[in-house]
């Protein structure tokens, strides 16, 4: 039997999604520090980075909850891009506590992240990642591009 049999029902009925507010900074603050790999996640920054991503209304950050403790989040950002003639939705984080991995926890933020890209009338959704590639491609996405950074 593959490993996606063996979910426990009980631990991911309860699961709330939904998007983010005010109330969920400390227990994003402490997901995004478990995500972040090329920098360290300080407090101050992230509580200035918090409310300004929950003021833009091209951004949607959203949740996953159990028991009123969050457990995942996915944030996308919605911009105009000349080579899709118009709106793209771009997947800049997403996170799942190690031990709700392998729930589809991470399946149904993308489904939210999908669910409200259509309705913005999005082209596509995209994102870049060099660790969960078997994970995106089990739920539909395909590889189109190699990711370049310069870190200032």
């Amino acid at each position: 039997m593959r490993r996606q049999e063996h979910i426990n029902v009980e631990t991911i009925k309860d699961i709330v999604y939904r998007k983010a507010n005010t109330n969920d900074k400390e227990y994003l603050y402490v997901l995004a520090k478990s995500l972040a790999t090329s920098f360290d996640v300080n407090e101050f920054d992230f509580l200035d980075v918090f409310k300004s991503l929950l003021d833009d209304e091209n951004v949607d950050l959203i949740v996953a909850e159990k028991e009123q403790k969050l457990i995942g989040y996915v944030l996308v950002f919605h911009h105009s891009a000349f080579y899709a003639n118009g709106l793209i939705s771009w997947v800049e984080e997403l996170f799942v506590l190690e031990q709700y991995r392998r729930m589809h926890i991470g399946k149904h933020l993308m489904e939210e992240v999908e669910k409200l890209s259509k309705e913005r009338v999005s082209k596509l959704v995209a994102l870049a990642t060099r660790r969960a590639d078997k994970f995106y491609r089990s739920i539909g996405y395909s590889e189109s591009a190699t990711y370049f950074k310069k870190t200032f």
